[in-house]
């Protein structure tokens, strides 16, 4: 039965790529005689993560899903950003829509959500920028990331607004005990040209992380539009990181750390624009190629975390947090300056404690405060004018109850309540989740969550000369239930299976009206779709991956009669994505990867589309001794040319090759 089951697989992975549901990584065996069973099902069921828990704990802790990239897979796959990081992952739709160079914007798209609806945390506190919406992913380059945790499905329960369609955290380097610098050079196409430097360890009572990345890219790569009849090269696509990142770690006696963590993000780069497509009057159709547009961002994010250990033993630890972040980005054109600043700073607190053995309790409080300015400067006469100037402050009391009822069966319930300063912002968030060991291999998960988002500053008070912003505009506010299983697979693999429905209602949509536009809450969207992930060990090691993501994001009610029963612009692609490696003692590792994305509606009455594509790519590691390794990658090898907006286009296929050092 086990040759039979290998066998099967083994075909499903070659010869049919249409409804694989895998998981969406690979993993490693630290030996090649090491055991089956602790590489796959063990690893894969314990990685560590915090987001669904808001506690340390593990995969299978946890009632929902939750998918996982870790450091080694992030330098083994040459992501150079946290966008990049999550290309393979199931869940999220991570490619953007400007572009696939390096520094191109991210944009995350989970359950029929958009990037403003995905809350970013990192270390566990919230980026996200309250003026404009999102975060920039493409930000954060890797070499300060110790993991990163897609959690679909909203955490409004945990963490508040801006959660409609789910979580990703970002978990940055932890101090090694040993003294050890790291540094590599990675030189590719179209310029590209990076450098990073890590050092790290520790000396008594202090430990510390040190880090440096400058990345560089000219990004002029060849592309074509046909339906603009347009042929040329990319220009004014250009982008320079310089990164540095310090975190501080201090040993206050035997039951209390203190932390200071700091984060560094500058970039400068060109805003290309997009080719305009003059039939028909559509997205495409008021794009502009911009040759000498600059975009400059300058961003600092602090924080200063206390942890303490109360009591004996580990059962009960107390966490502060204070943070601050300043986040500023200026757009250039050769007669107008666009500035966007926002300042914000934020107190989180909780205690997590074991009650008993069988029961867990997480509560605390968070507050936040954000300031942002949205400003622009007319260069011809120096004259100011301000698209809004305000700010939100956000609190919320919040508690999570776990408790195992019998050895097979654990319930959580979850409540929050949140304090808005605007008059429409306070919202109680509750959620339920239970997981059933049917079996000793197969465990059966469900979930309930209540998610809401607060309304943007520019969406309140934007002022400008043929638009205006909705002070009254209500929350965003959603459902997500789930149903899953997770199913081992003899002793080589990991069925993780997922069916998911959102709602989202009072979604705020822009209003073209003559001659004030505004925003209002307008719309109702149901999305249903399943999430797959699998894991296996087809061989001594021989690994495997597959996951699917199907999304099916419906629009249920609109003031737009047009668009009622339509699927969501953007949000509906289906994803898949596949691979196979080989990895050794020796530090070898090789893989063939693959990402597909189906064709997806660019507006809401579904007129237009773009089509899908699927890319192949090649990894290689080669361990040259103890202390260097030299990496290498093709990135969609056979040039699959692509937009990911009309107009915009894809970088078609490139490589790179970096050496990298430990000592």
């Amino acid at each position: 039965m086990y040759k039979f089951y290998r066998c099967c697989l083994l075909n499903l992975l070659i010869l049919n790529t249409n409804y694989l549901i895998l998981s969406g990584g690979y993993v490693i065996a630290s030996e090649p005689e090491a055991d089956i069973e602790l590489t796959v099902i063990d690893k894969l069921l314990n990685q560590p993560v915090s987001s669904p828990l808001r506690r340390d704990g593990t995969v299978q802790d946890s009632t929902r899903p939750v998918y996982v990239i870790t450091q080694e897979e992030i330098e083994a796959k040459g992501a150079r950003t946290v966008k990049e990081a999550l290309r393979f992952l199931p869940g999220v739709l991570s490619d953007g829509t400007v572009g696939t160079g390096v520094g191109a914007l991210s944009g995350q798209f989970i359950r029929g959500s958009n990037t403003g609806q995905v809350l970013i945390l990192l270390d566990g506190r919230p980026i996200n920028n309250l003026g404009s919406g999102g975060f920039d992913l493409s930000e954060i380059t890797t070499n300060n990331i110790e993991r990163v945790e897609v959690l679909p499905g909203g955490g409004s329960t945990l963490y508040g607004s801006d959660a409609i369609g789910g979580v990703i955290s970002i978990i940055t380097r932890r101090p090694t005990e040993k003294i050890t610098t790291q540094s590599g050079v990675t030189l590719g196409a179209y310029g590209l040209n990076q450098q990073t430097i890590q050092n790290s360890g520790r000396l008594g009572n202090i430990s510390w992380v040190l880090g440096y990345n400058r990345t560089q890219a000219q990004n002029n790569y060849p592309f074509s539009i046909p339906e603009a009849n347009f042929q040329g090269t990319r220009e004014n696509d250009d982008v320079l990181f310089n990164n540095f990142n310090v975190k501080l770690e201090a040993d206050l006696g035997n039951r209390n750390t203190l932390t200071l963590s700091s984060l560094y993000l500058g970039k400068n780069q060109g805003v290309s624009g997009g080719v305009a497509i003059p039939e028909p009057q559509g997205q495409g159709f008021f794009n502009s190629l911009t040759p000498n547009n600059r975009k400059y961002t300058d961003q600092v994010l602090l924080d200063l975390t206390w942890n303490s250990q109360l009591a004996e033993g580990k059962d009960s630890l107390l966490t502060a947090k204070i943070y601050t972040d300043f986040l500023n980005t200026r757009f250039d054109s050769p007669t107008n300056q666009r500035d966007n600043r926002q300042n914000s700073y934020g107190i989180q607190t909780q205690h997590s404690w074991k009650l008993v053995n069988n029961q867990i309790l997480v509560y605390g409080f968070d507050y936040r405060n954000v300031s942002a300015t949205n400003s622009s400067l007319n260069l011809t006469d120096n004259s100011r004018t301000f698209s809004y100037d305000d700010s939100i402050s956000q609190g919320a009391l919040f508690a999570k109850y776990e408790v195992d009822v019998t050895p097979g069966l654990g319930v959580n319930l979850g409540l929050r309540q949140d304090f808005n300063s605007l008059a429409n912002g306070s919202f109680t968030s509750p959620s339920i989740g239970a997981k059933l060991g049917l079996s000793d291999s197969t465990t059966l998960r469900v979930n309930y969550i209540r998610n809401f988002r607060v309304p943007t500053l520019f969406q309140l008070f934007a002022q400008g000369a043929t638009f205006v912003g909705n002070p009254d505009l209500r929350p965003e506010k959603g459902n997500s239930y789930d149903i899953g299983i997770d199913q081992k697979l003899g002793d080589f693999g990991v069925l993780r299976l997922t069916f998911f429905q959102n709602t989202q209602s009072d979604n705020i949509a822009f209003i073209l009206r003559n001659p004030i536009s505004s925003f209002e809450n307008i719309d109702l969207v149901r999305t249903r779709g399943i999430e797959a992930a699998l894991n296996v060990q087809l061989a001594q090691n021989i690994f495997a991956f597959t996951n699917y993501t199907l999304n099916d994001p419906r629009i249920l009610e609109s003031t737009n009669s047009a668009e009622v029963g339509k699927e969501l612009r953007f949000a509906g692609a289906n994803s898949l994505n596949a691979g196979i490696s080989y990895e050794n003692a020796q530090g070898l590792y090789l893989a063939f990867l693959m990402h597909s994305l189906s064709g997806y509606p660019t507006n809401n009455t579904n007129t237009e589309f773009l089509s899908g594509y699927t890319t192949f790519d090649t990894k290689l590691r080669i361990s040259l001794s103890d202390n260097l390794v030299l990496n290498g990658s093709v990135d969609n090898i056979f040039n699959q040319r692509y937009q990911l907006f009309p107009g915009f286009p894809d970088t078609g296929r490139v490589f790179q090759v970096g050496l990298s050092s430990t000592f």
